[in-house]
């Protein structure tokens, strides 16, 4: 079976093709675009679809639309609810739902050759579920744990994989979301929301939990396997920041203690998720998943001897996902992922020839590993360019910039260089 997957609807959008099973091609529309995520989570933008990526994905394995089996669009409007009736603010879903419901249009004419009648929508956190089920290295039998915003009526999913089949376990159903109630403080702490969560992650670490007793309030498991999250008043907390205002400690203690308290809430469904399958292996995804403070504590302090993260966890991972639970439920045996690099990649020449053009100087030395150490040792700061692209938001040494750690300024400098 010859099968796209296809992320479009929130933000990240990708696509990723399976070929009986093994995964071909991987990357996200940012990569080709040049936009952070792709794009915006705003119901205004549902209808942008990921054409280059997906056309990429086609051209790397020398297919045309026609040549498909199946396109597997990770989301699917007939479970969703209006948002009113689910405890959201967000007037214009039913614009994205509209949108949604017309992708195998969409799709025939992003794709032109393609069938609009072989695009199958996937439910969002199953997509999630396959993403680390189907991809994780040795997982015949492993459980499953998916935490981000929202998907189509729920914020979590937990699941398990027992050979070629995915069972669910159990969702919370919204309006109680960790993955939202993080959103929200990262706005209250005046960062870009859905884009900037790892700040506040990282903030956390300037801050002590002095909060979480009140916190716990408003967030916490409820010991069945699922939780309560929502309504956190974080103006009672700490007073909001201004994008371009001075952090205070005492943003950074709520946001130490919001740290906390998600840790904890997933330890607790961790837990529980244990002692319903008893497996060894937990595979982990969601835009949550992409914690990885709460991701080393689950595997220090959980009860699974091992845990596999999938490398794309947010939303651009049911791109693959869903093109896995399709190629499964077909019968193909789903081959786990080999790396993270499943985008492009780029030849010597085909590198030089663009150096060439933008009249960039260049040479080839003969040792490469030494002229990287030799240039690090001299505090200059290296891009690594190796391979294929990664798979995910994370750099994992096929796109990387060097720095020498023994300089304090070098965290300046990256980040100055990144553009943060």
């Amino acid at each position: 079976m010859r099968i796209l997957g296809i992320n479009a609807l929130f933000h990240d959008p990708a696509a990723a093709l399976v070929i009986d099973g093994r995964t071909v091609a991987a990357a996200e529309e940012e990569r080709f675009s040049r936009r952070k995520h792709g794009k915006r989570p705003l119901p205004f933008s549902a209808w942008e679809l990921p054409e280059q990526s997906a056309a990429w994905c086609l051209k790397r394995a020398g297919l045309r639309p026609q040549d498909l089996d199946a396109v597997a669009y990770s989301f699917d409007p007939s479970l969703a609810r209006p948002t009113d009736t689910m405890g959201l603010d967000d007037p214009w879903d039913h614009l994205r739902l509209a949108y949604a419901r017309e992708a195998p249009g969409f799709l025939q004419t992003a794709l032109p050759g393609l069938d609009p009648d072989i695009v199958r929508f996937v439910p969002h956190h199953m997509a999630h579920a396959a993403s680390g089920a189907f991809a994780a290295p040795d997982a015949d039998s492993s459980s499953v744990l998916v935490l981000d915003g929202r998907g189509e009526r729920a914020s979590h999913l937990a699941a398990r994989r027992i050979h070629g089949r995915l069972e669910a376990l159990h969702a919370q159903e919204l309006p109680h979301s960790l993955g939202l109630v993080y959103e929200e403080l990262t706005e209250h702490l005046g960062f870009l929301r859905s884009s900037d969560e790892f700040k506040v992650m990282a903030l956390a670490s300037h801050g002590t939990p002095r909060m979480l007793g009140e916190l716990r309030k408003y967030v916490h498991p409820t010991g069945d396997g699922g939780f309560r999250a929502t309504g956190v008043p974080w103006q009672q907390f700490c007073a909001s920041r201004g994008p371009e205002e001075p952090w205070t400690q005492e943003h950074a203690d709520v946001a130490a203690s919001a740290q906390a308290v998600l840790e904890e809430t997933m330890l607790d469904l961790v837990r529980h998720l244990h002692g319903q399958t008893h497996d060894s292996l937990l595979t982990l995804a969601g835009g949550v998943a992409l914690n990885c403070v709460a991701n080393s504590r689950i595997a220090r302090e959980g009860p699974f001897s091992r845990v596999w993260v999938q490398p794309a966890a947010g939303d651009a991972g049911t791109a693959l996902g869903g093109a896995l639970l399709l190629s499964a439920g077909e019968g193909d045996d789903p081959e786990p992922m080999h790396g993270a690099d499943l985008g492009r990649d780029w030849s010597d020449a085909e590198l030089g020839a663009w150096l060439k053009t933008a009249a960039v100087p260049f040479d080839r030395p003969a040792d490469i590993a030494a002229t990287v150490a030799e240039a690090l040792a001299d505090n200059a700061i290296v891009a690594w360019f190796q391979g294929r692209s990664e798979y995910g938001p994370r750099a994992l040494g096929h796109r990387s910039l060097l720095a020498h750690p023994g300089h304090a300024g070098n965290l300046e400098r990256l980040n100055d260089v990144k553009g943060r």
